[in-house]
């Protein structure tokens, strides 16, 4: 199992978290994932290592931006 953390902004409420999370959730090998509205941690649990585009991807497809780790 494989885990990776990103940081996602826009998201202001329950809402916004429910939509990051089904985005996510949709793409293939994802396995788990948890959202922190009051950071915009998102971590994915996933079978093997995810391609970053793709996350980014689904983030996009809610509406929302994964901001890149310096």
């Amino acid at each position: 199992m494989t885990t990776a953390t990103y940081t996602v902004t826009g998201m202001t409420c329950g809402h916004c978290v429910s939509s990051v999370k089904e985005e996510i959730g949709e793409v293939p090998g994802v396995t788990g994932v948890e959202v922190e509205l009051a950071t915009g941690l998102v971590t994915v649990e996933s079978d093997s290592p995810l391609d970053t585009a793709t996350i980014r991807a689904a983030v996009e497809e809610a509406g929302y931006e994964v901001v890149d780790k310096q």
